[in-house]
């Protein structure tokens, strides 16, 4: 989503009378973070939901109701293109993209690839792209002869998380300027194998640093009690949030040393801040933040640890980082070498060129 969110604020910041209408899944959380997000930015989207699910790993018994959803989501979509009559399309990832590509098979169409690996859905959507913008050139080899569409262009990072510098973020977030910081955190829901590694782990890290931790509203409960068993010293450089919108550019921007997920985020808002990482791919979902992780590790701008290392290895290596700052400094320069902070202005290009050539829905 966030991706998408940054290419169309720098749309309409580009562009005059851009006119948008988002497509999200029944029951996702699109709804709430468009509204919000485009709300700050003081610009409308409309926004309306069709029906979507996944095939892929989904076992027989619920494959049929997610071909039915498949089928519905598609004569919505027809039926959305029609009213809405779009110059171009946009796909990010995720389920609804395959049936509204299907219903406006005849639009231009640009994708735009987050992660090094494209997933499955994104992937059989080329063949309907005039256009695939891509985070780094190692994606190209995913791509076999469709070079004359890609694009390189970076990963496209949300403007609000460019206003921050490190003084001002420290005093937003409560941190003192003289102790290293430290920030954890494992997306929009958590990561409950490295909130509970890091819980272990507090009373031998706030011994040097302070922590920054974003714990996931479902572990917030966890993450409380935790704060309630340190003792007061301690418990003044533990700083945990369920969850951070517009001040998650403040943790980037304050933090020394981050450990995360593989994400696709990975990739764009880390090398943007230079963050040095400790990258823990999520172990049950196919391979996309493996290779994520290992693009930045084989560049010496992160390390990469596994789910069933983090119970013994994490507060070790997190305490070798921080006393090392030689290493940092050198993590962090490969890390800001990787920044291509121009994305998304680049991928609203490419929108606006197909929405100039474009033929409507007959």
């Amino acid at each position: 989503m966030y991706p998408a969110l940054a290419v169309l604020e720098r749309l309409n910041a580009k562009f005059e009378d851009v006119q948008t209408l988002w497509v999200g899944g029944e029951g996702g959380m699109e709804a709430e973070l468009v509204a919000n997000t485009v709300s700050a930015a003081g610009a409308g989207i409309a926004f309306a939901a069709i029906p979507a699910a996944g095939l892929h790993g989904v076992g027989l018994r619920a494959l049929p109701g997610n071909l039915w959803r498949l089928v519905r989501g598609f004569f919505a979509a027809r039926h959305l293109l029609h009213q809405f009559r779009p110059d171009v399309l946009f796909f990010t990832g995720g389920y609804v993209a395959a049936p509204v590509a299907l219903a406006g098979w005849r639009v231009s169409t640009a994708l735009y690839i987050p992660d090094i690996e494209p997933g499955m859905a994104l992937k059989a959507l080329t063949r309907f792209a005039d256009r695939i913008a891509i985070t780094a050139a190692d994606s190209q080899q995913f791509f076999p002869g469709r070079a004359e569409r890609l694009v390189e262009t970076g990963y496209p990072v949300r403007h609000d998380l460019l206003n921050w510098d490190r003084p001002r973020a420290q005093v937003a977030l409560g941190l003192q300027v003289d102790l290293p910081t430290l920030l954890v955190f494992g997306g929009s829901k958590g990561a409950r194998s490295i909130n509970r590694a890091l819980f272990a782990a507090l009373p031998d890290l706030l011994t040097e640093m302070q922590i920054v931790h974003v714990s996931g509203t479902a572990n917030w409960e966890e993450a409380e009690a935790a704060y309630e068993k340190l003792p007061p010293d301690q418990a003044a450089r533990y700083h945990a949030h369920a969850y951070l919108h517009a001040e998650m550019g403040a943790a980037f921007a304050a933090a020394d040393l981050v450990v995360a997920r593989g994400g696709a985020s990975t990739l764009g808002e880390f090398p943007v801040f230079g963050l040095p990482a400790i990258l823990v791919p999520y172990p049950y979902a196919w391979r996309y933040q493996k290779v994520n992780a290992d693009y930045l590790a084989q560049r010496g701008a992160a390390v990469v640890l596994t789910d069933d290392e983090l119970p013994e290895n994490l507060a070790p290596l997190v305490r070798e980082l921080m006393q090392d700052e030689n290493r940092r400094k050198k993590m962090s320069a490969e890390m800001q070498a990787m920044a291509q902070p121009d994305a998304a202005a680049s991928i609203a290009e490419i929108l606006h060129q197909l929405a100039q050539q474009s033929n409507h829905l007959e």
